[in-house]
């Protein structure tokens, strides 16, 4: 079962009418807490009430155009294969001081190498892939994801991520789960390869 995550913040939400296609626009505020223990979390997260919502891999394609105008602006255009679920989104930079906030549209598509071609097609190319296991919780509209990355990068250690509509809810739920403020990190994917890296 893939996820539905929950709208944050100011969003839009419409449909041709004809299709059934549907369109998302939210602000994702979330961090990351890093070399976790995974079983006393999932104990805990049970123990307050939380539903596994998603449990499955996770296939990431990212594109960006000739001039790398994407990156450049700090946004992100990724095209992910979330089980048997199919998602393109474009996340814009907002900021990144205690949380990681990107302004974010996304769309379901129906065929992920239909979609892929497209974009070539377009004059995106691929700058990064990156494949992980992927298990989400859901409690009172927050998410928590426990990420483990293959391949190339799984040299990663397993993480959680925390996501809600604030930072004050997001590090409410942190502190449940027994972590402090300065164990949550604003951090992208990337950055966390990055951490990982320098120590290697």
């Amino acid at each position: 079962m893939a996820r539905t995550r929950p709208l944050y913040g100011k969003n839009r939400s419409q449909s041709d009418g004809f299709s059934g296609f549907t369109d998302r626009i939210m602000y994702e505020t979330e961090i990351k807490i890093l070399e976790i223990d995974r079983a006393l979390i999932e104990e805990k997260l049970d123990a307050l009430g939380a539903k596994k919502i998603f449990d499955g891999e996770i296939y990431a394609v990212y594109y960006d155009n000739e001039i790398n105008s994407i990156r450049r602006s700090k946004g992100m255009l990724r095209l992910r294969r979330e089980g048997m679920k199919s998602m393109l989104t474009f996340k814009k930079y907002v900021e990144e001081k205690k949380a990681k906030i990107r302004e974010e549209s996304e769309v379901e598509v129906s065929d992920f190498d239909k979609t892929r071609s497209i974009l070539e097609s377009a004059g995106f190319s691929v700058w990064l892939e990156m494949k992980k296991k992927r298990t989400t919780y859901e409690l009172n509209g927050i998410h928590f994801e426990i990420d483990k990355y293959h391949d190339e990068y799984g040299y990663i250690p397993e993480f959680l991520e925390i996501e809600g509509p604030d930072i004050g809810e997001i590090h409410k739920y942190a502190e449940l789960l027994g972590f402090k403020e300065q164990d949550c990190r604003p951090w992208d994917a990337l950055q966390v390869a990055e951490h990982y890296s320098n120590r290697r």
